[in-house]
């Protein structure tokens, strides 16, 4: 059996995750201005370097814009951003953004849709066979957890068949985003991932190159899971 090394958090990588998560959580305001090298490398306990890097980083994720003999200033995410920051935007302080819940199941659905119709379009026997293995698999699960696995996999396989990495690269960043709440969303999301007929429906539409069919399918299948959680957030809303 072999295992792979532990490997301890660069000091890099936690002034990223300090900065970027006050950025995210407002706590920094798009044009605020970030101490120098020197004065965050002091108050964080780390070296120059590490900060000097972290801030490279920060710069390519468009959270802040670093410039030469100048300060380094907040950058409004929004606009600058890439789908990357999704995790850190989901979950703050462990809690869920209902806001930015509802906003990747949009994208989810939009996303999940053109990717079936596509993956229809270019199907042959190999996707097919796939498809219908996970369905299999799928099927033979109950734990709430496994079958988001087991689910997750069967549109890791449609996104294999569209053949985009346009879509490749935004469902990686949705799922991403996605997997840190599969514990906590498992009961939820068996309106969806239970639903072991409306995948094998999904599949044999997209090994039949039925490109509307699959769409409509998808977007059915997507909305049960969609329901369900919007439901729970109007629940905890309204109880707030």
């Amino acid at each position: 059996m072999v295992f792979d090394p532990i490997v301890r958090q660069s000091a890099s990588g936690a002034v990223f995750e300090q900065i970027s998560a006050r950025v995210l959580g407002g706590e920094l305001a798009a044009g605020d201005s970030l101490p120098s090298e020197r004065h965050l490398a002091e108050a964080l306990g780390v070296s120059r370097p590490a900060v000097r890097e972290a801030l490279q980083k920060l710069s390519h994720a468009g959270l802040v814009e670093v410039r030469q003999g100048d300060s380094t200033s907040v950058k409004d995410f929004r606009r600058h951003g890439g789908p990357e920051l999704l995790p850190g935007l989901l979950l703050r302080a462990g809690q869920p953004d209902w806001a930015v819940v509802r906003s990747v199941l949009e994208a989810r659905m939009m996303i999940g849709s053109q990717v079936a119709r596509l993956a229809a379009t270019r199907s042959g026997p190999e996707l097919t066979a796939r498809l219908r293995a996970t369905v299999h698999a799928l099927g033979g699960d109950d734990d709430p957890v496994a079958l988001q696995r087991h689910a997750l996999a069967f549109w890791e396989i449609v996104v294999d068949g569209a053949d985009s990495i346009a879509f490749r690269l935004i469902f990686n960043s949705l799922r991403q985003a996605y997997e840190p709440t599969m514990a906590a969303l498992g009961e939820v999301m068996k309106a969806e991932v239970g639903q072991t007929d409306a995948y094998a429906r999904l599949a044999e539409a997209i090994a039949a190159r039925d490109e509307n069919a699959a769409q409509r399918l998808a977007v059915e299948l997507l909305d049960l899971g969609t329901t369900a959680i919007s439901t729970v957030i109007d629940n905890l809303e309204a109880a707030t």
